[in-house]
C-alpha cells in the first residue's frame, strides 16, 4: 500500500484517512489547550494583579518553548515515527495544561504557561504524518486541511472558554475557582486523544516504523531510514536555503496568528471596552477562519502547481503574504469594533491561507529530511510569535505593535519570492507524481 492520491473525506477505512482525521483532531485538542488561557486573561489578570509587563512575559512564555520542541519533534518523527511522537506529546503536554489550573502566583502561572507551549509542536507531527500518507497531487490540500481544522481549536478556545467558565459559575463554583475548573477540561481531552491516537493510527501506509525496520525495510522520511532520522535529518534541512526562507515567511504568518490569539480578547476588552464574552466571540472569529482558509491555501497551491509547476506555489505564498501585511495595517488603525472585526477577518483570511501555502511547499523541499524541514519551518512560526511579543513589550502599545507587524510582514513576503526549485527538483516531483498516478 502506497501514499493515497485522493482524500476520501468521509472514510476511515484506510490508514491514510484514519491518520488524516486523527491528526487534525489531535491538533485541534492541542491548540484548544494551548490557547485556553488567553480568553480568560482579563480574569486571571485580576486574580494575580498582573502588570502589562507580566502579561507580555506570559504571552512570550506561551510560545517560546515551542521553538525548541518543534526543532526536536520533527527529527523525532523520523526516528520513532509520528504515532509514538504524537502520543507522547499528548500525554506529556496534559501535565502542565492541568497544572496551570492550580497555579497560586504569577511565577507558578508563568512556569506552567511556559511548559504548555510544548503542545504547539503538535503541528509539526500533524504535517509530518499527512506528508508521509498522501501523494504529491493532494499533499498540499491534506496538509492545509488538517492544519487548518486543527488550528481552529485556538479559535474555539477563544469563544468556548469564557462560556465554559460561565457554566461552571452557574453550577455554584466560586469565582476564584471558575477559571481553574474550566482549564481542567482541555487537559482531560488531551489524555483521551492520546489513547485514540495510539490505538487507531500507524506511522506510514506500510505500517509502523519499528516493525518495518525489524523486517529489514528501509524507512526514510516518507520512505527513508537508516541514518535519515534524528540529527542527520536536522542537518540536511538546516543546510537548505529554502528552509530558512520559509522559516521567515512562516514566522510572519503563523507567528502573527499566534500573537493575535494571545492578545485579541484582552485587546477588545481594553481598547473597545467589550465584555469578556463579547471579546471572546470577536477573537474566536479570527481562529475559526482556519476551518476553511488554511485548507483553501493548500488547495489553491495544489491547483496552481498543477498548472504551472512548483515555483507557482512560492508565487502564491508571496501574494498571500502581501495581503496579510496590508490587512494587518488596516486592523491596527480600525476606529470601531465593527471595523476592527471586518479588518481582522480580511487579514486573517490571508494569514491562514499563507500558512496553508507555506506547508503546501514543505513536502517538496527535501524528502530525505522531511522531519527536519517540517520542524525548522514550524519553529519559525513560534520565533515570529516570540519576536512579536518582545516587540509589544518594547513598544508598550498594542496598536503600534500591530502597525509595525504589518510593515514587517509585507517586507517578509520577499522571502517567498526567493524560494525557487531547480529543473532536477521539478523532474523528481514529476516522476514521483506519475508513479503515484500509475499506482
Amino acid at each position: 500500500m502506497g501514499k493515497a492520491n485522493r482524500i476520501a473525506l468521509f472514510s476511515l477505512g484506510t490508514p491514510q484517512m484514519r491518520a488524516f482525521h486523527l491528526t487534525w483532531m489531535a491538533f485541534f485538542v492541542c491548540f484548544f489547550a494551548w490557547f485556553a488561557c488567553a480568553p480568560l486573561m482579563p480574569v486571571i489578570k485580576g486574580e494575580f494583579q498582573l502588570s502589562p509587563g507580566q502579561i507580555a512575559n506570559i504571552n512570550i512564555a506561551a510560545v517560546a518553548v515551542t521553538i525548541l520542541v518543534r526543532l526536536i519533534i520533527g527529527p523525532m518523527c523520523d526516528r520513532f515515527g509520528p504515532r509514538k511522537a504524537y502520543t507522547g506529546l499528548l500525554l506529556a503536554g496534559a501535565v502542565p495544561v492541568i497544572g496551570v489550573a492550580f497555579a497560586q502566583s504569577y511565577e507558578s502561572f508563568l512556569f506552567f504557561r511556559l511548559l504548555i507551549g510544548a503542545v504547539g509542536a503538535s503541528f509539526v507531527i500533524t504535517q509530518y504524518h499527512t506528508s508521509v500518507m498522501f501523494a504529491p497531487n493532494v499533499v498540499g490540500t491534506a496538509n492545509a486541511a488538517t492544519a487548518g481544522w486543527g488550528n481552529a481549536g485556538g479559535g474555539v478556545a477563544q469563544g468556548a472558554m469564557p462560556l465554559l467558565m460561565a457554566a461552571v459559575l452557574m453550577l455554584g463554583v466560586s469565582h476564584g475557582w471558575g477559571w481553574r475548573v474550566a482549564l481542567l477540561v482541555p487537559g482531560a481531552l488531551m489524555l483521551v486523544m492520546a489513547a485514540l491516537y495510539w490505538r487507531f493510527t500507524q506511522d506510514c501506509p506500510e505500517g509502523n516504523f519499528d516493525a518495518l525496520r525489524a523486517a529489514g525495510v528501509n524507512v526514510e522520511s516518507g520512505k527513508g531510514g537508516g541514518k535519515s532520522g534524528g540529527w542527520y535529518s536536522f542537518r540536511a534541512a538546516a543546510g537548505n536555503y529554502r528552509v530558512w526562507m520559509l522559516f521567515i515567511t512562516y514566522g510572519a504568518c503563523f507567528g502573527v496568528e499566534i500573537f493575535i490569539h494571545n492578545i485579541a480578547a484582552i485587546y477588545y476588552v481594553e481598547h473597545f471596552k467589550l465584555s469578556l464574552e463579547s471579546a471572546g466571540i470577536a477573537a474566536a472569529s479570527f481562529g475559526l477562519l482556519a476551518l476553511f482558509a488554511r485548507a483553501l491555501g493548500g488547495i489553491v497551491s495544489d491547483k496552481v502547481a498543477a498548472a504551472g509547476g512548483l515555483n507557482r506555489r512560492a508565487t502564491l505564498l508571496f501574494v498571500m503574504m502581501l495581503g496579510e501585511g496590508l490587512g494587518l495595517l488596516w486592523f491596527a488603525h480600525a476606529g470601531s469594533v465593527a471595523g476592527a472585526v471586518i479588518a481582522m477577518l480580511c487579514f486573517g483570511l490571508f494569514t491562514h491561507m499563507a500558512c496553508g501555502a507555506t506547508y503546501a511547499l514543505v513536502p517538496f523541499i527535501d524528502r530525505r529530511a522531511l522531519g527536519g524541514v517540517a520542524g525548522i519551518i514550524g519553529a519559525g512560526g513560534n520565533v515570529g510569535a516570540v519576536a512579536a511579543g518582545f516587540l509589544m513589550k518594547g513598544l508598550g502599545n498594542t496598536q503600534q505593535t500591530l502597525s509595525m507587524l504589518g510593515v514587517l510582514v509585507t517586507i517578509s513576503a520577499l522571502c517567498a519570492v526567493a524560494v525557487r526549485f531547480t529543473a532536477p527538483d521539478k523532474n523528481d516531483e514529476a516522476v514521483l507524481a506519475d508513479n503515484k498516478a500509475a499506482a
